[in-house]
């Protein structure tokens, strides 16, 4: 529908029409992916609005497939330093993740990641409280460091899905 020919007083109404989010299109794809409480839609938006071409997204995509990989990189090394009891080095990669995953609006890995921080930081959850205990610290580490990767698959299975990388997306899906 081109608005060039409507009449001004119809205009409101073809622009409610030109733009169905969160409605699926006759191929399946998405027009504005609804992501549920996984992902920010605003902040993904601003994201997919730097892509030239709506249907191959190569802009956006390169920037979340890049994520996966600096993602799963930083998990090894979370789990790396979670053997070595390094509370410091647990902290500052819960924040580098947490910037990235902040970048694409993944609000529960952020947060994940956000807590990660906080408890390598000799923290609560919150940043709050102290926390002296380092064993206390490093459990906590380890439970949100797995709910951190679950909460990972669930978002790589879901933009694999949304980027139409099918095998990607049966690989990424959570194992429960």
């Amino acid at each position: 529908m081109s608005t060039g020919m409507l009449r001004e007083d119809n205009r409101p109404q073809a622009i409610a029409q030109e733009q169905p989010h969160n409605q699926s299109s006759e191929d399946g794809s998405s027009s504005s992916p609804d992501f549920g409480d996984n992902i920010d839609s605003t902040t993904f938006e601003q994201i997919l609005e730097m892509d030239d071409d709506e249907e191959e997204r190569e802009f956006s995509k390169s920037i979340v497939y890049d994520f996966f990989t600096q993602a799963e990189s930083t998990f090894q090394k979370m789990d790396s330093n979670l053997e070595k009891k390094d509370l410091a080095q647990l902290s500052a990669l819960g924040h580098f993740l947490k910037g990235s995953s902040a970048t694409l609006g993944l609000t529960k890995v952020k947060d994940s990641c956000e807590k990660i921080q906080h408890f390598g930081a000799h923290k609560d959850g919150t940043g709050e409280k102290e926390e002296p205990d380092d064993e206390k610290c490093l459990k906590n580490c380890k439970e949100t460091i797995k709910q951190a990767k679950a909460e990972f698959e669930e978002v790589e299975a879901a933009l694999r899905k949304f980027y139409r990388d099918e095998e990607g997306a049966a690989a990424a899906a959570p194992s429960s």
